[in-house]
């Protein structure tokens, strides 16, 4: 485990994650599926951001409304108004980020930058509802992440994209690679394409740089306990009950 290099991580590690707010009855990213985590005890979230034609960011992984939703169509292509008509399993609204943020003031959120245009309006609203200890922004770009770290200054929390996660596997082997240094933690899954990015070696190497561990997206019990053997500071899952057993039995549910 490693010391917090900024308060949006100021809680003792590990941390559990609700991956998506987890997948009970198919409602991923819906405010109902936060409710429900947080009412299993969650604190820290991770979603998902995407912005509409006229610029509202909803929480939402996908870019279009196809695969959960009962409405087609982008959302970037889409305005707010019709984009607030569509229901996830036939029944539960997109959210806005905002509204979440509101009605959830005492959770942490790591946020995943889908597309470019989600950037400003991200950085936007953090600043303009002073999230700045409750917000981590990730993308698998690292570019897109440095950019909102230029945009929002320090105050910013941020992780690793691809490149600054492989930079930091290269440098675990003794390979002289760059890496970003604004970034709190490494956001990683735990093999890509059949490759292991996260060992004993990966996890000693970030935190000798100050870097907490965050790993997507385990479902699995026993990998869980693995993680958590080689010292990981944080797991993100959809099987939010699994989790918290796991957490529970090792003394590290709080």
């Amino acid at each position: 485990m490693t010391r917090a290099s900024h308060p949006y991580l100021d809680r003792a590690t590990p941390i559990p994650f609700a991956h998506r707010g987890g997948t009970a009855d198919g409602l991923e990213n819906t405010a109902a599926a936060f409710r429900r985590a947080a009412g299993l005890g969650y604190r820290y979230f991770e979603t998902d951001v995407h912005a509409t034609a006229d610029g509202r960011l909803v929480a939402f992984h996908d870019p279009t409304l196809d695969r959960v939703t009962d409405t087609r169509g982008r959302i970037a292509d889409l305005t707010w108004a019709e984009v607030s008509r569509a229901r996830v399993a036939g029944n539960e609204p997109l959210p806005l980020f905002e509204e979440l943020l509101e009605e959830f003031p005492e959770a942490r959120w790591n946020v995943d930058i889908k597309a470019a245009p989600a950037l400003a309006p991200l950085i936007d609203l953090i600043r303009r509802t002073d999230s700045w200890d409750r917000v981590c922004v990730g993308s698998f770009s690292e570019a897109r992440v440095a950019a909102a770290e230029r945009l929002a200054g320090p105050r910013l929390a941020t992780s690793y994209g691809v490149r600054g996660v492989l930079g930091l596997r290269l440098r675990s082997y003794g390979i002289p690679a760059p890496v970003r240094r604004g970034a709190v933690c490494a956001q990683v899954p735990e093999t890509q394409n059949g490759i292991r990015v996260v060992d004993e070696r990966f996890v000693r190497m970030a935190h000798a740089r100050g870097l907490q561990v965050h790993v997507w997206t385990v479902n699995d019990p026993h990998r869980m306990e693995a993680l958590l053997d080689l010292g990981v500071d944080g797991i993100m899952t959809d099987q939010l009950e699994t989790l918290r057993a796991v957490f529970t039995a090792r003394g590290a549910w709080r």
